[in-house]
């Protein structure tokens, strides 16, 4: 499985590659969404993790060309914004979860284990 992390912050992709490696998964990295978009064009991954807060592109706009490039592809949004309304306007959007920072090992785990098995 190929993955996506999308995150202005080193740290946050850090601890995130650190929780999903794993055999069978290989990780790519994007510091901000112009990159992420032009990387989501070329690599195809099969998932994405994306950070809402982002210093160029906004996610949400991020995750709407991912949407428009593939409509069937898999984003969680991975983001420290705890507002319900934020949570609404990213799974409208086309996200199909929503994880908040900090991040939750398991959480995380769970959810993959889930994409992979073609949940």
């Amino acid at each position: 499985m190929k993955i996506l992390i999308v995150d202005d912050s080193s740290l946050s992709r850090r601890i995130l590659t650190k929780i999903i490696s794993g055999e069978n998964r290989q990780i790519i990295e994007a510091k901000d969404g112009l990159s992420a978009i032009e990387i989501f064009s070329i690599e195809k991954p099969d998932l994405v993790f994306l950070d809402l807060n982002m210093p160029d592109i906004p996610g949400l706009e991020v995750l709407k060309s991912i949407k428009e490039l593939d409509p069937n592809s898999k984003v969680i949004i991975a983001t420290a914004d705890l507002q319900e309304i934020t949570k609404k306007l990213a799974l409208e959007s086309g996200a199909s979860y929503f994880i908040n920072k900090p991040f939750n090992e398991n959480e995380i785990q769970n959810l993959i284990t889930s994409i992979e098995k073609g949940g």
